[in-house]
Order: C-alpha cells, then sequence, then structure tokens
C-alpha cells in the first residue's frame, strides 16, 4: 500500500511539474477544473421555451408631431452664420478683402466707402486683421476692425454693424493692454536697420523705435558712416497690444549704444505725481533736451527776423517782434517747447493765433496759422515737438507764413539772444524718485549686456 501511495505521489507531481512554480500553476488549473465539474453536476436544467406560457398584448402608439421640430431646423439653417478673420495685404482694395471675409453685399460695401466712419477701415495698413460675420448668403451682419494713425494718436476700433435694411457705423477708443519689451542687438554689418531687422531674440524692432533711437543718439552718432561691426546698443521701450495681437509701439523708454568703445544713454522719465519732465535725461538727471526749437517749422529759411523793419501792409518803420518762417500752406507747425496752451483763436493782424505758456514766466507764439491742431485749446498740454497748427496766411499777411515770437514776461524778446533751458530742473523729490526708475532701467540695461562685457567709456546722449 505504501509503495502504492509513493508511487501515485510521485505520478502526481511528475504531471504537475518539476519546478515549484509549474507545481502551483498546474495545481491550481486542476482545481479550478474540479469546481467547473461539479458546479455542472449541481445546476438546474433550464427549462424548455416552448414549455412556458405566451401572453399576447395589444397598444395603440400615437406618431409624435415633428412638424415644430422641422421648421425649428429650417429656421436655424436659413439664419446660419459665418464669423471670418483676415488679416490686409499689400495691395488690397475694399472690394477684395470684403471677397475674402465671405461677404457678398454691394450695400455693404457702398456704406463702407461713403460713411465718414467707416471708411476708416480702408485706411488699415498691412498686416492688420479685420472680422466679419456673414449670413449663409454673403449678407454683412457686422464687421470691426482697429485703426492705428500715428505713434500718439488714439487707437479707434471701428464696428459697421447691420441695422433694418442699412447699416450704422461707430467708433470708439480701443483698451489697450500695455508692455514693456527690451532687446539687445550688435551692429555686423554696418547698418543699424540690418540689425534692427535681425531676429536675434525672436523680435524684430518696429520702425517708430528704430527711428527715435536715430533721434535720440543722432547728436553723438553718425548712423550713416560712424557704425563698426562689433557695435552695440540696448532699448526698452514699450508696446501696445488688444486681445492678444500687436497695435503698435510706444515710446523708447530708454536707450544705450555704444559706438567705437563709446557708450551713450538715455532715459525718459515724467514725473508720476506733478506730471514734470516728460523728456530725456542723463543717468544723473540732468535733461537731454534742447532749450526751445530753433525752429517751429521743418526745413524752413528765416525771411524777417527779430529787428526794425519797414511793416509789409502799414509801410511803417516799426520794431519787428518776432521771427517769419516761410513756408508753403499746411506745414505743420511744432510747439517749441513744453508747455500749456493758454490762447488758441483768432486775434487781431494775428489771424489763427497760439500761445503756449511755459515754465519760468516764458511764453511762445504763432500765428497766421490756416488752422489749430487737433486737441488746441486753453488749457490743453502740449510737449515739445507736438503738432499745434498749419502754416497759412490769416490775418494781416502777404505769403504763407508763420510768425513766431518768443516772450519773458509777456514782452517779447530775440530767441536768438536767450540763453534759457528749456524746462525746470528736477525738484528732491522728482529727482527722488527718478532715481528709482532710473536704476530701474538700469538693471534692465544690465540683464541685456552680455556676461563679462564692459571697459566702454559712458557718455550721457547729447540732446
Amino acid at each position: 500500500m505504501n509503495q502504492i501511495h509513493k508511487f501515485t505521489s510521485s505520478r502526481l507531481f511528475s504531471l504537475l511539474g518539476s519546478t515549484r512554480k509549474a507545481r502551483i500553476i498546474s495545481a491550481s488549473a486542476l482545481f479550478l477544473a474540479v469546481c467547473a465539474f461539479g458546479a455542472a453536476g449541481v445546476a438546474p436544467l433550464a427549462p424548455d421555451a416552448s414549455d412556458l406560457p405566451v401572453k399576447t398584448v395589444q397598444e395603440s402608439v400615437v406618431a409624435p408631431d415633428l412638424a415644430p421640430q422641422i421648421n425649428a431646423l429650417e429656421q436655424q439653417s436659413s439664419t446660419a452664420q459665418f464669423v471670418h478673420e483676415e488679416k490686409i495685404r499689400a495691395g488690397d482694395t475694399l472690394a477684395t478683402l470684403l471677397t475674402r471675409l465671405g461677404v457678398d453685399d454691394d450695400a455693404a460695401e457702398n456704406f463702407i466707402k461713403k460713411d465718414k466712419v467707416a471708411k476708416g477701415v480702408m485706411q488699415l495698413k498691412t498686416g492688420k486683421r479685420v472680422q466679419a460675420q456673414t449670413d449663409d448668403e454673403g449678407n454683412l451682419q457686422w464687421l470691426r476692425a482697429t485703426v492705428v494713425d500715428g505713434k500718439d494718436d488714439p487707437v479707434t476700433n471701428i464696428k459697421v454693424t447691420r441695422k433694418g435694411d442699412g447699416f450704422v457705423a461707430t467708433a470708439e477708443p480701443a483698451k489697450l493692454e500695455r508692455r514693456v519689451e527690451m532687446h539687445a542687438r550688435t551692429i555686423r554689418s554696418g547698418s543699424l536697420y540690418a540689425a534692427t531687422d535681425s531676429n536675434e531674440d525672436g523680435a524684430k524692432l518696429p520702425d517708430t523705435i528704430v527711428k527715435q533711437i536715430i533721434e535720440m543718439f543722432s547728436t553723438n552718432i553718425d548712423f550713416r558712416g560712424d557704425l563698426k561691426r562689433g557695435d552695440t546698443f540696448n532699448v526698452v521701450y514699450e508696446t501696445f497690444w488688444q486681445d492678444g495681437e500687436f497695435v503698435r509701439a510706444g515710446r523708447v523708454l530708454a536707450g544705450e549704444f555704444t559706438n567705437k568703445g563709446t557708450t551713450y544713454q538715455s532715459v525718459w522719465f515724467e514725473d508720476p505725481q506733478s506730471k514734470q519732465g516728460g523728456g530725456y535725461y542723463s543717468f544723473d538727471g540732468k535733461s537731454l533736451k534742447k532749450a526751445f526749437l530753433k525752429s517751429p517749422v521743418e526745413f524752413s529759411r528765416i525771411s524777417s527776423g527779430f529787428a526794425m523793419r519797414v511793416h509789409p501792409i502799414s509801410g511803417q518803420w516799426k520794431q519787428h517782434k518776432g521771427i517769419d518762417f516761410p513756408a508753403p500752406t499746411g506745414t505743420p507747425i511744432r510747439a517749441a517747447g513744453d508747455g500749456v496752451i493758454d490762447f488758441a483763436g483768432t486775434m487781431n493782424g494775428y489771424g489763427n493765433f497760439i500761445i503756449i505758456k511755459h515754465w519760468n514766466n516764458y511764453t511762445t507764439a504763432y500765428a497766421h496759422m490756416s488752422r489749430f491742431g487737433n486737441g488746441m485749446k486753453k488749457g490743453a498740454k502740449v510737449n515739445q515737438g507736438d503738432v499745434i497748427g498749419y502754416v497759412g496766411t490769416t490775418g494781416w499777411s502777404t505769403g504763407a507764413h508763420l510768425h513766431y515770437e518768443f516772450r519773458v514776461g509777456g514782452e517779447a524778446k530775440d530767441p536768438s539772444k536767450m540763453n534759457v533751458q528749456a524746462q525746470a530742473p528736477l525738484t528732491a523729490a522728482e529727482m527722488g524718485r527718478f532715481k528709482v526708475y532710473a536704476n530701474d532701467m538700469m538693471h534692465r540695461f544690465a540683464l541685456l549686456r552680455p556676461a563679462g562685457g564692459g571697459g566702454a567709456a559712458t557718455r550721457v546722449a547729447a540732446k
């Protein structure tokens, strides 16, 4: 009996496997098989389906009324709306733009061409976005775009909307997000524009920023002949965005330019509390602004200076208390310095006349204008170089020119003989705020400079 048991055990182990792992797996399979046969042995047999009782149920079914749903779908299909977005391309006409926007609406095209507000869409520059909504037949429902006139002009959102059988156009100031950007560039070909067009850090500098850089440093650097390979510059400037789209560049906030081993620096500052300043300074707080513009009219000669002369209309020998700058009608006239409009209107022989009040009892006067610049009214603040009006021949004038006067305490003086500053020096409180601002810009420059850079002599950028 023991032998049979031994044989059976050894036989069983040989069937299960030679290794422990194999024996465990085989035993588990054998156990499951035994359980399955056991279950089959005790499970009851299911009844035959033919022996089950059958019950018949009859019920009337009413089909739903689908007409309202069909009508709703048809109405929805007939009023389908489509929104398109396109960017202005070089050579675009209004017709080609509307076609790409999916607009097939002659009435809308004619309205945009004729309406004073809507035709601002036709002034859009290459790359600007335009959005439009149409129905499935191409009829315009609305169109909107953002118009940028210039660096300092307000940005306007224009919207054309269908109203009944016609259209209405509205314009409102855009709500812009201001960002501050900073970039470093190296002159590699002797050309400033080549450096600003390069994407060394993934960004091309806007043309308006390049122009400001040239203006900022042109007194010290001849950008046509002085640039050398290896010259570098850093610039911090503001940009304005709407809905994630770049709208325009603003002002250069700070710049430094290293040319032939010498570094020139300049920083813009306008005191946030007193609103004084509004110009470029050296990093020690000294204004770099010119005293007053030598000529409020660009590219003009002097026809009559501050001296005795025969008056061209009265024929009398008398003192000419200003300087005359002949120029074509419509030539822009610029504010000679920062200040506030003290008078803007018509005054006797001066014709259209503006007086600007500056600091320290200085005033400047501009006569014979054909028309005033936008927003020129008493109390308006102007900065040096702002366009305040346009050359004309109003008042006692024999030809188109600007009559310009420089006054101290209300008395006309010869500006060529006056040694004055353009603006008052910063007060102690303003200087304290300036230093905080200037230190921030210096820190930005430090981040832009290459590691280990230095050794260049530093000078302020003369203005």
